[in-house]
């Protein structure tokens, strides 16, 4: 297990450096000893990037098929990421956690993507959104009742998105009023990931609408608290990740449960994983497919093609990399978020949809699984803020930037 082996193998390696002067063990930026390439891993993110494609081929890879078609997540899959210390990668030892690096946590969501987006989605909203929050804006207390809790058995769902409030986040409608020592939230949230089978929610309402966004709170909540799952969305996608519409209807939530809340390069990520797990399935069958007595992959014109998606895969895969070093050395990065969330996703798209043609016939199938990877891919231009909210990001530095 990743938490009874690896992370002792961890700590272990943690102790080494520590008496070895010369090479202090970090995996951040301003530790490391030298320039180095961005995709040069660590022993850290090294070590967890076998562990993850271990569990990703030998747990996850027998089951992708079928949970696509019953569009559920098999419970022994969740089982697994806890089990396998993978949904508290940057949470403290002490609660409970892998206490890794942010870079850690994007190369796992990155390596499950190459097998399954679904459950890639799952662990990434639950890394770098939940456990980010309550690590980032809780009070101690908070941290020691919660961090445990999400990062050994109870799943974690982020409830932002409304029906009128989607990458216009400030725009949601959902108020909570204190009544006592508790607030009583109302409203309803819309295509909420992990919803279905979580335990633990963080929902963002408005205490006092009169401030606008200032009014904007974050409760930490529990389903049997009262929340509704009021349906369950039917995708073109990722089916086996859960998005459900949520009712709050006079929920009560303690006064206590309030806290004070980077999911781009998250999503970067997985596009990024995605990319590779079509590629990587797709190439090798145009080596044993003959046509015209040679191999179609041989030909100049699919050589070519696998030439500039291999190259637009490296390039979105440096753009990921450099947003999670640059978190993680406390620089500025939603710039660089938004570049690696767009031209990842843009990139999932085409090299997944080329990969379908490369195998022809047999890419349209089922059997193969490349079409799957097409159809996940979709989402990667619309949840964290669309394509054109990322271009907007980007438009709105480069004007800051320029302007005299």
């Amino acid at each position: 297990m990743f938490r009874n082996s690896v992370s002792r193998s961890l700590s272990s390696l943690r102790l080494s450096r520590s008496a070895n002067a010369t090479r202090p063990f970090s995996a951040s930026i301003s530790r490391l000893d030298g320039l180095r390439p961005l995709d040069v891993l660590s022993e850290e993110e090294e070590m967890i990037r076998e562990t993850v494609q271990r569990f990703a081929n030998e747990v996850v890879k027998p089951r992708v098929r079928e949970m696509d078609e019953n569009e559920r997540m098999d419970p022994e899959i969740i089982k697994g990421l806890f089990e396998q210390g993978l949904m508290g990668i940057e949470t403290s030892a002490a609660h409970g956690g892998s206490e890794s690096s942010f870079t850690s946590a994007i190369i796992a969501i990155e390596e499950l993507a190459k097998v399954d987006p679904s459950v890639s989605v799952l662990c990434d909203v639950h890394n770098t959104l939940v456990n980010t929050v309550v690590r980032k804006y809780a009070t101690e207390e908070q941290k020691d009742k919660w961090l445990p809790l999400l990062a050994t058995e109870q799943l974690g769902s982020f409830c932002l998105s409304e029906p009128a409030s989607g990458s216009d986040a400030f725009a949601l409608q959902a108020k909570a009023h204190k009544v006592g020592n508790d607030y009583v939230l109302n409203g309803t949230k819309m295509w909420i990931t992990n919803s279905y089978e979580a335990n633990i929610f963080l929902i963002f309402a408005n205490i006092d609408p009169s401030k606008g966004y200032k009014g904007i709170t974050c409760f930490i909540a529990t389903k049997d608290m009262g929340i509704e799952i009021a349906k369950k969305e039917q995708k073109l996608g990722i089916r086996a990740s859960s998005t459900c519409t949520l009712n709050f209807d006079d929920v009560k939530i303690p006064a206590e449960n309030i806290i004070g809340g980077e999911g781009r390069i998250g999503i970067a990520a997985q596009m990024l994983g995605l990319a590779q797990g079509a590629f990587a399935l797709s190439v090798p069958y145009t080596y044993t497919r003959n046509q015209f007595k040679q191999p179609i992959g041989t030909f100049q014109g699919m050589a070519f093609s696998f030439a500039e998606a291999a190259t637009q895969i490296e390039t979105a895969k440096l753009l990921t990399y450099n947003a999670a070093r640059r978190k993680e050395a406390g620089l500025s990065f939603v710039k660089e978020a938004a570049m690696a969330k767009w031209w990842a996703s843009k990139v999932a798209q085409e090299v997944s949809g080329n990969a379908i043609e490369w195998m022809g016939g047999l890419g349209f199938t089922r059997e193969t699984g490349v079409e799957k990877f097409w159809r996940d891919s979709k989402i990667g231009a619309i949840y964290e803020g669309t394509s054109n909210i990322q271009l907007q990001t980007i438009a709105k530095f480069i004007q800051k930037e320029y302007t005299p």
